[in-house]
């Protein structure tokens, strides 16, 4: 898999780790490696290809404008409880919504060529504008709304 203008391919592979919480030993899994598909595969990896989207470009710039970008691995719990990647996403949206749904995710740093790659992408296709999806039809100063009406759910 080569990498192309919008898909980046990497090998991902996991670790799991035991840690000492108070007097209990957890496992819990951790990102081993994460290498670029251009290089040999590490024992154990799962190549993966990081997927750009027009329509996710809002996010990314939202990613990238932050202090501290961040790359999400998304996996899939199998029924022995083992950790497999699936997924590699540069959209936080994305992230939060697999881990609603008790999908595990592990994050990142974002390594500065990708930073660079994704930077190229949004320009290459436009900038979005990122607004605040306010509910139009609620106005809180004259505390006019659904909400508000002291008549909902009352039948005439």
């Amino acid at each position: 898999m080569l990498r192309t203008e919008n898909q980046w391919p990497m090998y991902v592979s996991l670790k799991k780790v035991k840690k000492q919480v108070g007097r209990w030993i957890a496992e819990s899994w951790e990102l081993d490696q994460v290498l670029p598909g251009s290089q040999d595969a590490p024992p154990g990896a799962q190549l993966i290809a990081l997927e750009l989207h027009k329509d996710e470009r809002g996010s990314y710039r939202i990613n990238l404008d932050m202090d501290n970008a961040m790359l999400y691995v998304v996996c899939d719990e199998l029924e022995d409880g083992t950790w497999v990647p699936t997924m590699i996403s540069a959209d936080q949206n994305v992230a939060a919504g697999c881990l609603e749904g008790d999908t595990p995710v592990l994050n990142f740093a974002m390594p500065d060529a990708v930073a660079c790659w994704i930077e190229a992408f949004i320009t290459r296709h436009g900038e979005v504008e990122i607004c605040a999806h306010r509910r139009k039809h609620v106005n809180r100063r004259k505390n006019e709304g659904p909400s508000s009406n002291a008549n909902r759910g009352q039948v005439s």
